[in-house]
Parts: structure tokens; sequence; C-alpha cells
């Protein structure tokens, strides 16, 4: 049976692109499909597109509020009538579990229908300033908005950028990961099918190389720039940005801090902790990767998280007695197994985790835990990707609160107790865009998300979500 191929859509049509790549099963590292693979050609094409869009007059998109509202109500329609597929193949594709795809799909079609109501929302305001003098603002949309999706849960990420653009009166130019492909060519035909979304207004493309993303952030076509992944490469799209003083809007890397006090519920914590290392294999963001524990209850926490990941499961992700998806391919597992083995020069390895299979081609990898004290340790100070925690003993609060603010990182942070007061006085203390209360990874669509420090700027989710695509203007009215 021949391969799927699949390719880009640029202004309502199929294009291919210069080269053709492979996708793989991460779980095996078998082909199971080909694609269009871009470059800075395409990506120009689907600048311009947006552009025609943006400017054509015959559409109003940029004007239309009600046509914006419409056409994301059509799109999450669309997108819940092959939820089943986008589930199926994301599973086979990018590796994470049956359960974590029907979590990134679960997420991703509300934030569709919270932004189609935000494009009918009107923040402007009016007033007579001074007698016979009249002021108004108006929220106008920025233009073309740049975005850049990563590969570990490329429909959320994808709809969570695209989606406030889009409700702002944006039209878009997106590029998508080649870890993906196929999945991204799924959630293509979806959008080519909505027939309420005017060609050109929602150009994507898929690219294995880096000519086509530069190209989002530095030609004069776009006007705002929307990436998700690595600090290292925000800072480079920021840099490149300024030069056309672009806004952008970035959410970067974590490390994220969970502190566990000696009041903690550990029947409810560690399940909890667990998943946080585990989901997506570790391949999030927001994932727990610091286990700050208490003094008083560190041997037990210590022993329970132990347990419960040498427990899990490693598989591929369409299987159902799998605990944990494979990592996105070979040589991530083998970069994060020689992580956790160089550990051993400065920490104790709880659970050594490791590749399942030395020799092969598969991503498959198990957990692993590090206690380490010293915080200018490696797999404190960076982010790894992977399912790999450390485990770190405090004292007191002020101990808690120094350790958990010790990196550049600040995207989120989980605080573990039965004490009353405790989470908000902890909260405000620690540089985090989101502190959670005996819990972890609760995104909700109405509330900003974002990162503090080097984890970003910006905020997507909520209503800022819709502010970053778009200007302000004052207009002033004599009678």
């Amino acid at each position: 049976m021949a391969l799927p191929h699949v390719r880009n859509l640029i202004d309502g049509s199929w294009h291919d692109g210069p080269r053709t790549g492979e996708s793989y099963a991460p779980a095996t590292g078998e082909v199971i499909g080909t694609f269009a693979d871009a470059d800075e050609g395409v990506a120009r094409a689907a600048v311009a597109a947006a552009r025609r869009a943006f400017e054509d007059q015959g559409t109003a998109w940029a004007r239309d509020r009600a046509l914006r509202s419409r056409a994301l109500l059509e799109l999450a329609d669309r997108m819940e009538a092959r939820r089943g597929e986008l589930v199926a193949l994301l599973s086979r594709e990018q590796g994470k579990k049956r359960a974590d795809a029907e979590l990134e799909l679960g997420d991703t079609i509300p934030k569709l229908r919270y932004n189609a109501a935000l494009a009918l929302t009107d923040t402007g305001r009016a007033g007579e300033m001074a007698p016979g003098s009249y002021s108004l603002t108006l929220h106008q949309p920025l233009g073309v908005a740049g975005v850049i999706v990563p590969w570990n849960a490329p429909v959320v990420l994808a709809v969570r950028s695209f989606a406030p653009a889009l409700a702002a009166g944006c039209t878009v130019a997106m590029k998508m990961p080649a870890q993906t492909a196929l999945t991204n060519a799924l959630l293509y035909e979806i959008v080519a099918d909505t027939a309420s979304l005017p060609p050109g207004v929602l150009n994507a493309f898929t690219e294995s190389g880096n000519e086509g993303a530069p190209l989002l952030v530095s030609d004069p076509g776009t006007d705002v720039v929307s990436y998700t992944g690595s600090t290292a490469v925000g800072r480079a799209i920021m840099a490149e940005a300024a030069r056309r003083v672009k806004p952008c809007v970035l959410e970067l890397g974590g490390k994220s801090p969970m502190l566990v006090f000696d009041d903690a519920d550990l029947d409810a914590a560690v399940p909890v902790l667990t998943a946080a290392v585990t989901t997506f294999a570790g391949q999030f963001c927001m994932a727990g990767s610091r286990v700050l524990a208490q003094a008083g209850i560190a041997d037990e926490l210590r022993a329970r998280l132990t347990a419960a990941l040498e427990a899990v499961r490693p598989g591929p992700g369409d299987h159902p007695d799998t605990d944990m998806g494979p990592v996105v391919d070979r040589a991530q597992a083998e970069r994060i197994d020689a992580l956790v083995a160089d550990a051993g020069a400065y920490g104790k390895i709880l659970v050594r985790g490791g590749l399942l299979h030395a020799e092969g081609a598969d991503a498959l990898l198990r957990p692993s835990l590090v206690e380490v004290e010293d915080l200018a340790a490696p797999l404190v100070r960076h982010e790894v990707f992977g399912p790999v925690a450390t485990f770190e003993v405090f004292g007191d609060e002020d101990d808690a609160v120094r350790r958990a603010n010790a990196t550049e990182y600040g995207l989120a942070a989980s605080v573990w107790t039965r004490d009353v007061d405790r989470p908000l006085r902890v909260a405000r203390r620690i540089d985090a865009g989101t502190v959670w209360t005996n819990t972890w990874a609760v995104i909700r669509d109405q509330m900003e998300e974002g990162g503090f420090k080097q984890s970003g700027v910006g905020r997507l989710n909520g209503p800022r979500a819709l502010a970053e695509f778009q200007e302000i203007k004052h207009l002033v009215q004599h009678a």
C-alpha cells in the first residue's frame, strides 16, 4: 500500500515544496508517510496570500467580526467531526499515548469557540473629553500574523496562536513542524473545508529545515509574530523582530517547580507529580520537572515517587497498556539519556530510566528522577524536554521560594499544602505566570497564559490574547 503524501495549504490551494520529506512513527522508527517539505519560497507565498486576504475589501475579513466568529465556530465543528482521526494520527505520529492525544484535542476545540465569542466582543471606550470634543478608541487588527508552531502539541498550540489572531481580524501565515507532518495536513484539510473561512486567511506549511520560519519573522509582509518553543530561539526571534519594531508573542521554556510542603496530601500529590513528569513524555513546557520536597516529608515522598516512576510503562502511544509514549525521535531519546547519565557526577540518580532498547530506531524512554542539592546543577538550570525530574529538599517557606525562583525560567509552578493561607502567600512570591494549588496543568481558555523572566513575553488565552494581535487607535472628533 502506498504511503500517504501530504502538501501545504496556501491561498486555499494545495502546494508542493521543493523537497519531499518522510514522517516517522517514533515508537518504531518506521516511515508512515511523506510530505511536501517547504522552504523560503513557500513561506513567502504564504505571507503574500495572507497579505492579499487581509487587504481584500471583498471579504472584509479585518472589519467583519460576525464573519470571523462564524468561521471559527465552523472550524470548531469541523474539527469535532474529525476529532477521532486527529487523535489517532497524533498518537501514532507524535507518539503521545492516546489519552494524552485526547487531552490535546479536548483542549483545542473549546479554544476555537472561545475566540469566536471574543471576535464579537467590543472593548473600545468613548466619551466627551471636553465640551464638544469626543474621543473613542478602536481596536483594529495588526495585519498578517506569522505563527511558528512546535512539535510537542501541534494542534492545540497552533490553535492557541491562530485562533485569537483570526478573532482579532488578522490573517495568518503559519509554519508547522516536520515531526508531525501528517497531523498538520489533517488540520490543513479541516481548514480548507471550512467554507466560511475565505481563501488566504489561514495559510500553513510544513518545514523540516529553517528557511520558512525565519522569513515569517523578518519579512516586511508580517506585522506580528507568535512563537512557542525554546528560549534560545525566542531570543533570536525577538532580536530579528526588533529590526522592524515588530511585536512578538513568545511562550518559551520552563522548569516548573512543584513545591510539596510537610502538610501536603501525598496520596493526592504523588499521582499528579508522576503525571507532571510523564505527560507528553515530559515534552511539555509546563512539565513538573522539579520536585521540591519539604524536609519533614522528603523521605516518604522520595520513596513513593521513585516507586511510581519505576512502575511507568513506556510504549507505543496507541497501545492500551502504555503509560507513557515515546519522545519525538531517537536522537531526542539519546540526548535525554546522556543528560541523565552525566547527572551521576553531581547528583544521586534515584530512578535511572533511560532507553528502553539500547539498540534500535525507536524513541522509547523510561522516566528518570535525580536528587540534587546544587542550584547550579545542569538538570536544575536547563530545560530537558523529556521525562526527567529533579528531586530537591527545602527547609522552610523562604527556602522553598528561593529554590523555586533560582532558574531563569518563570512559566509555571505548583504548591501542595493543606494550609489555607500558604498557597496565596507563596504564589505571590513565585516568579511564574501560572501557579496551581494542589493540582497541575489546569489551563483555562478564559484566563491568560504566559511566562515571567526568560519564559516569554505576551499572553495567550483570555481577552489579552486578542489584544496581542491588535492596535488601538484613538479617534478625536470636534462637534
